[in-house]
This record gives structure tokens, sequence and C-alpha cells, in this order.
């Protein structure tokens, strides 16, 4: 097979090195992986089919719970089985068009995450601070034009990469010391002018992360404002329950992507496996953990799966 396409400069396919340094322990890493991924999908499938078939389910807070799910699916299963056949197989090779559809689908869902968690917390808001008009707001209507502008704003804020990469020439080899095709590991392979990608990607990262954490910190500060005020430590604590699941989404998202920006940054001369290890965290975790929170915290969510496992009708 030819390295380089014969119609440019870009190579036919790129080699994913896994995790540099611990090539030896894939297999055993390979272990925690996959079971994460097996949550992942059975957690969000069961999420999935529950609020589909419960119409009793079919309110605001648990259609955004199906697009957090939908999204999770998406998010895991576009880099884990690949992740997996490295691992297993050794199988490094991705074809070029794949990396970049790889990675497109990657950063956009990403986006799309953090926008419907910031949707969640305008529900939250308008459930605790405004409930007189919480249904007149929050109509299945305004629901659908939310997850439609998520994914519009992802989609545009993400076309731009693949279509400048695929300009470029790749002279530095064909080597990602990564296990997924992410941007800035294929942007370092590239030869000429790479700037507005790495001006680019670092925009989009923290203006859109950043603004989609500031306005949930915002909504959480109204939210708690309203708690204290009430009369009861009863409702106080009731109102405060029907955010923990929330809360603890936000957390898992975020958290692993500071913790892996800050590596980047702040400990540039880490192992490189350090840097690897905390990417695929964040992008393992909150696949694997909003459903089991979700789960274990809200108890319509939890009496339906119960009763589904017991061969009860949803």
């Amino acid at each position: 097979m030819s390295i380089m396409n014969s119609t440019s400069l870009h190579p036919t396919s790129f080699l994913l090195m896994g995790i540099p340094g611990l090539e030896h322990l894939h297999i055993w890493i390979s272990i925690p992986f996959c079971s994460a991924y097996i949550l992942a999908l059975l957690g969000n499938c069961t999420l999935l089919f529950i609020i589909r078939v419960d119409a009793t389910l079919h309110k605001p807070m648990y259609l955004f719970l199906a697009m957090l799910s939908a999204i999770d699916l998406v998010l895991s299963s576009s880099t884990l089985p690949k992740m997996l056949a490295l691992f297993w197989l050794g199988d490094h090779e991705i074809n070029f068009h794949a990396c970049l559809t790889q990675m497109f689908f990657l950063h956009s869902f990403s986006i799309m995450e953090s926008a419907i968690l910031l949707a969640m917390a305008f529900d939250r808001y308008m459930a605790i601070c405004e409930p007189l008009h919480y249904a007149t707001v929050l109509t299945q209507q305004l629901i659908a034009r939310i997850g439609m502008a998520a994914v519009a704003r992802a989609v545009a804020l993400m076309t731009p990469l693949p279509l400048l990469l695929r300009r470029f020439p790749y002279c530095r080899g064909r080597m990602i010391t990564h296990c997924y095709c992410e941007h800035m590991a294929v942007v370092k392979l590239a030869c000429g002018n790479t700037w507005f990608n790495n001006i680019y990607g670092i925009a989009v990262a923290l203006g859109i992360g950043g603004m989609d954490l500031l306005f949930v910190a915002l909504s959480y500060a109204l939210i708690l404002r309203a708690v204290v005020r009430l009369a009861s430590r009863e409702a106080c604590y009731k109102a405060f329950g029907t955010c923990v699941s929330h809360v603890g989404a936000i957390l898992a998202f975020y958290t692993p992507a500071v913790l892996s920006s800050f590596l980047h940054r702040m400990a540039r001369h880490a192992a490189p496996h350090v840097h690897i290890l905390a990417a695929n965290f964040y992008l393992l975790f909150p696949p694997m953990v909003n459903p089991i929170m979700y789960g274990i915290k809200t108890k319509q969510i939890r009496d339906r799966v119960l009763g589904l496992f017991q061969g009860k009708n949803v």
C-alpha cells in the first residue's frame, strides 16, 4: 500500500501508538477500559429504553437526560471499539479520513454534552426558582429546539477542523502518540503554518466550555439563593435532592477535562502516558457514571429499572 495519497501530501493512514511507555500493559489496561464501555452501553441504553417506553417520564428533566445518554453512547462508541482493537489485536492503523471523522465526532459530541448539561441546569433553575412557569416555558417544542441548537453549535464549530487538516502535508511521520485521533495530536504531525488550528482549538475549548460552565455556575448560584430562602429544612433538602444527580454529571464531565487541561499546560514534563491516561479518563468516566448516578439518585428511574429487572411492566 502506498503510504502517501497520490493526489495529495496527506498519508492514506495514521498509526495510533496507544499509551507510550505502557505498551506491555495494553492488555491489562484494556480490562477497565472494556468494563467502563460495557457499563456505559448498558446504562445509557437502559435509560433511553425506560424514558422511551414510560410516558410519565416524557418531562423536560428526563428528555434532557435522554439526550445526554444518546450523546454519551456516541462519544464512547466513536473511540472505544478502535481503542480496544488496538489493545487486543495490535491494530494500530487507522485510515486518514476515518481519523478525521473520529476526531470530528469526539470533539463535536463533547461540545454537545456541555450544551445539554447547561440546558439541564436551566431546567433545574426553572423547576426550583420559577415553578409556576416551569410547564409553560419548558415545552417539548423548546426542548427540541434546545437539542437542535446544541447539535448545530457543535457541528458549526467543529466542521472547520477536519477540513483544515485535509489541506496540510504531513511530513512528520504517521505515528499519533495517542489511543485515538485527538485534534492536537494530529496537528503535531502536520507541516506548514498550523497556528490557526492551535488558536482555534484552544479558543473553542476555553471559550465554549468556559462559557457553558459559567452559566451553569450562575444557574446554581440562583438556585442556592432560592433554596436557602425556603421556610423548612425538609423543603431545602428536597430541592437540593433534585439537583444531586445533575451536579454529579457536571463534576464527572468537567473535572477530568480540567485535570487533563491542567496536566497539558502545567505538567509538560510529566511522562506522556500520564497525559494520555488523563485524556482517556475524561472520555470514559462521564458515559459510565451518568446512568449510575441518575439511576441511584432519581426515584422514578430507580423504580423503573428495578421493575424492568424484576420482570414487571415499565
